[in-house]
């Protein structure tokens, strides 16, 4: 089955900037899509970034558009979210998710990105800005 971990979670200053990477593992197919999202205390769970594969096109919701940059490495098995311009809003556990129910012919993914879309998850890294 996938296996995803997240890492990369950590305490920035607002402003600041952090690295998010998940490392995953167990597909079985080269279609599939990997997004973050995130979760704040009594907010629901928001996806903020997707990307899908093979072909590699990134997706952003308004919320970060602008601020993060999603990027995958195959050949690493590796996915990431750079994330600048960090503020306290930010504040979040961030989810690593796979969908692995698609194929090229997939529509391009739309915001708000549903959750139970995705059939797997990592168990989430924290990140907190301070302001």
């Amino acid at each position: 089955e996938v296996q995803l971990l997240e890492s990369g979670g950590g305490v920035v200053q607002a402003g600041g900037s952090l690295r998010l990477s998940c490392a995953a593992s167990g597909f079985t197919s080269d279609d599939y899509a990997l997004s973050w999202f995130r979760q704040a205390p009594g907010k629901e769970r928001e996806g903020v970034s997707c990307i899908s594969f093979p072909n590699g096109l990134t997706y952003y919701a308004d919320s970060v558009k602008g601020r993060f940059t999603i990027s995958g490495d195959r050949d690493k098995n590796t996915v990431y979210l750079e994330m600048n311009s960090l503020t306290p809003e930010d504040t979040a556990v961030y989810y690593c998710a796979a969908d692995t129910n698609r194929n090229s012919f997939a529509p391009a993914p739309t915001f708000p990105l549903l959750p139970y879309e995705y059939d797997y998850w990592g168990q989430g890294t924290q990140v907190t800005v301070s302001s």
